[in-house]
């Protein structure tokens, strides 16, 4: 039997007039992993702050087994602004015990980098006093994870973390024998780690077996059970259930929920997006021409991000930008809207962006907008506009929008000034959807975010036809909203991965591995050595890029026409003369997708 670790007991705890807890009752055993979900400000922290010990109940009790080695990760770190890295996270350990210590070799690489810390300046040796919070709060991790513990507490740990970086710490947790509680809005992060979830609503905490997809289906099965037909239809979490059904855990390790009854809950609930429909739709409101870019060089200082690239941003694409940090995503997408801006007067340090006569573009940036403290969040929404066209004959109020984003009628007469982190960066979405754009930046929109707040974004996205581009280190958002991945290599280039976030990460990998094989004495010996890598550049570099795009360009029209068949086969399918020769053409179409995909996976490798 499992050794009880913590015991929360009725515990209670009240914040002015509010509940945030109400009798409470939980326990944390050895082995455990547990995810912590709820929408913002409804006691997420303050929970496990209390099991913590870092803050007190108002009412009940918090119980630690003798010699608990306890540990935790809050959102402001108590490290020594004089300190290196070194002292903090290594401490009086001799370079030869460190470097032969396979734990702390395995944090550093994982959250750095590698054992000499590239991305800071001195390494090891850095001063942790000017460093930026992201940067403090990977150190205050390392840290850590680097000592022996019974128990690990996390805050949002994912936060400042790229797509690699998150897959290395799901990986590194779950190998790791201490138990583990984590409040973190990644839902791909939750799904991969956790064992068990808590779900905190208005002081109560809800209890679930399994990661979040076993999460999504116990809450949609309670819910359903308690709704009418037409209310389950619309019931945003069956909606998530549908995606996850039928795109994410077919990638997860062990689907936990019971396939049958999921399989029944979703049968009458339509695909979330139904992407020929939207590229028809935003097609009419776009035109032809999105953003073309034609050999064009993005710089940020003197230093080189993105060269001689051609690409194209078409009416109702929707892509996902991943990279390592600093090659450049957020560059780039500021090149585009500077052109946008200026209707296209000011342009890159070479080459030409072309912007689309009817481009609205809104840009969600990293920074939270600064907005008038003293009004109201209702008098910031319709400062924009009164009502609003989603797409898909959906018009709302800007108070309607509000309350779908969380902010009830209550909330919606509270000053700016007065909200959360979380609370600004909702409405700064808010404002900027209200605005009609026809294309949408959305750079790391995920920071800050609850769950809850996430899948309405996501649900309002499905329904939105026109141009998307996000960058974010939540692979499950990119992964819900968008359907191409495009990533920025560190190599001044921008590839198309036909599998996803998948193929990165696996990309990334075998960079490092050659990297390391390139810095071992007697790597490229004969008879042991790799084959030497084709030079890249040359006279054929632009060529073999546009063939690439065309492929795309033919791959996209291949699907809507699969797309088309399919729906064809469906609508005729008591003519059997009539769905054979849909069927001879469908795999005609599967077979030049294969042959398509087959050339540009050459063609990506020489360039």
């Amino acid at each position: 039997m499992a050794t009880n670790l913590v015991n929360l007991e009725a515990v209670g705890k009240v914040y002015g007039t509010r509940a945030l807890l109400d009798g409470v009752s939980l326990g944390v055993n050895e082995g455990d992993r547990i995810g912590v979900v709820g929408r913002n400000g409804d006691g997420k922290t303050t929970l496990i702050r209390m099991l913590a010990r870092l803050e007190e109940a108002d009412s009940g009790r918090v119980t630690h087994a003798g010699g608990l080695r306890l540990a935790v990760l809050t959102q402001h770190d108590s490290l020594d602004p004089a300190a290196t890295i070194r002292h903090e996270v290594i401490g009086d350990l001799a370079d030869h015990e460190w470097a032969g210590n396979a734990k702390i070799r395995d944090v550093l690489t994982g959250l750095f980098g590698g054992l000499d810390l590239p991305s800071f300046p001195q390494g090891l040796d850095t001063v942790i006093g000017p460093l930026s919070g992201g940067e403090r709060r990977r150190i205050a991790l390392a840290k850590l994870l680097i000592a022996e513990q019974d128990l690990i507490v996390l805050d949002e740990p994912t936060n400042h973390l790229d797509v690699e970086g998150i897959s290395w710490l799901a990986r590194h947790l779950s190998a790791r024998r201490s138990a583990l509680v984590c409040v973190t809005h990644d839902r791909w992060f939750l799904d991969q780690v956790c064992t068990r979830m808590w779900d905190v609503q208005r002081g109560v905490v809800h209890e679930y077996e399994g990661g979040y997809s076993d999460y999504v289906f116990a809450r949609a099965e309670r819910e359903r059970i308690a709704a009418t037909e037409e209310a389950k239809r619309q019931n945003l979490m069956r909606k998530e259930l549908a995606w996850l059904r039928r795109g994410a855990p077919a990638r997860t390790s062990k689907p936990r929920f019971r396939i049958e009854a999921a399989n029944e809950l979703i049968a009458d609930v339509p695909p979330p997006r139904d992407s020929s429909e939207l590229m028809r739709f935003a097609g009419s409101r776009l035109g032809k021409t999105v953003f073309d870019l034609e050999s064009v060089t993005v710089q940020a200082g003197p230093k080189v991000l993105l060269k001689h690239l051609t690409w194209q941003l078409g009416p109702g694409d929707r892509i996902g930008l991943v990279g390592v940090n600093g090659a450049g995503k957020t560059s780039l997408l500021r090149a585009l809207a500077e052109a946008a801006r200026t209707e296209g007067e000011k342009q890159p340090a070479a080459g030409r962006i072309v912007v689309g006569k009817t481009v609205r573009l809104a840009y969600l940036s990293q920074d939270v907008a600064e907005l008038d403290p003293d009004k109201r969040v209702l008098e910031a929404v319709q400062q924009v506009r009164d009502r609003v066209d989603l797409g898909k004959g959906r018009e709302m109020t800007a108070g309607q929008l509000c309350e779908k984003f969380g902010f009830t009628k209550e909330k919606q007469w509270t000053p700016v000034g007065d909200l959360s982190g979380g609370e600004r960066r909702r409405l700064q979405i808010l404002r900027l959807l209200m605005d009609e754009p026809n294309v949408l930046f959305l750079d790391e929109p995920t920071n800050d975010l609850d769950i809850e707040t996430l899948t309405q974004l996501e649900d309002l996205l499905d329904g939105w036809p026109g141009s998307l581009v996000v960058i974010s280190h939540d692979r499950y958002f990119v992964e819900r909203t968008t359907d191409r991945v495009l990533a920025l290599l560190g190599d001044a280039t921008l590839r198309m991965l036909p599998r996803g976030i998948d193929e990165y990460l696996e990309r990334r990998e075998a960079a490092a591995a050659a990297a390391n094989a390139a810095a071992t004495p007697g790597a490229g010996a004969s008879g042991g050595g790799a084959a030497p890598a084709k030079p890249k550049g040359g006279g054929d570099t632009r060529a073999t890029k546009k063939e690439l795009q065309r492929i795309e360009r033919r791959l996209d029209r291949v699907s809507e026409q699969e797309t088309k068949l399919h729906e064809q086969i469906a609508e005729h399918a008591t003519d059997f003369e009539k769905v054979a020769g849909l069927d001879a053409q469908l795999r005609e179409l599967a077979g030049e997708r294969e042959e398509l995909e087959l050339r540009w996976l050459e063609l990506a490798d020489e360039v």
